[in-house]
């Protein structure tokens, strides 16, 4: 049996540090006793990248906002999809996250940090989201529509943050929410702040199998 290796760990400011480990060929990304991430199951967050990119496509030069670097997955399939004239903006909160994606990880990374198209900065979603004129903004900073990694991010699926996004979309603009798991309860709230909201089931792993994970488009009235 591969044992698991701890690779490192970074602070969350305001949260409970996250571990990185290396099991064999593949790397977790772990918070306390839950996996946050695994590179064997991209699939889901691959298709957050892609299916928003669907939805955009009549748009010549979309401005996109990624909240979470994760293991980069999105922001690949954001870029296989869009053109040389896209702008897409990644918010990630834990310098760490970065320094693994240019360190151990760097094989997954595929240069995408170094795109021209790509600008990364440390922050918070939510501050960098207050910039405005995004056609999309793609979260993927927890494990659903909760505060798991920190209780800051609650705020983020609040009717007052679900205002503060659709504030930030251009017109018809899309926030792209992914979920471990379902929340109807999330998928109101999205109706009430203005959106129209698409909801999509897929496995977490592009074969079509793993665990079923949320996605949901919601589009600003």
């Amino acid at each position: 049996m591969t044992p698991r290796e701890l690779v490192d760990s970074a602070d969350v400011p305001g949260g409970a540090p996250l571990r990185l480990v290396r099991h064999g060929t593949d790397y977790i990304i772990v918070l306390e006793r839950s996996e946050l991430m695994n590179s064997r199951m991209s699939g889901s967050e691959a298709a957050l990248g892609t299916m928003t990119c669907d939805r955009l496509a009549t748009r010549d030069s979309p401005r996109i906002l990624i909240g979470g670097y994760g293991m980069g997955f999105t922001l690949r399939a954001v870029l296989a999809t869009l053109g040389a004239r896209a702008q897409i903006v990644v918010a990630e909160l834990v310098p760490q996250i970065i320094s693994w994606a240019r360190g151990p990880m760097e094989a997954l990374t595929d240069n995408c940090l170094d795109d021209p198209r790509v600008d990364i900065v440390i922050d918070d979603v939510a501050t960098v989201m207050t910039e405005g004129g995004y056609d999309a903004i793609l979260l993927d900073v927890d494990n659903g529509p909760d505060g798991v990694t920190r209780p800051a991010n609650d705020g983020l699926y609040t009717p007052h943050g679900l205002a503060k996004a659709r504030a930030a979309l251009k017109p018809k603009g899309i926030l792209a929410v992914w979920s471990a798991g379902a929340d109807a309860a999330f998928a109101r709230r999205l109706g009430q702040a203005g959106f129209a909201v698409e909801e999509v089931r897929i496995r977490a792993r592009a074969n079509g199998k793993g665990p079923l994970h949320f996605l949901w488009f919601a589009t600003r009235r």
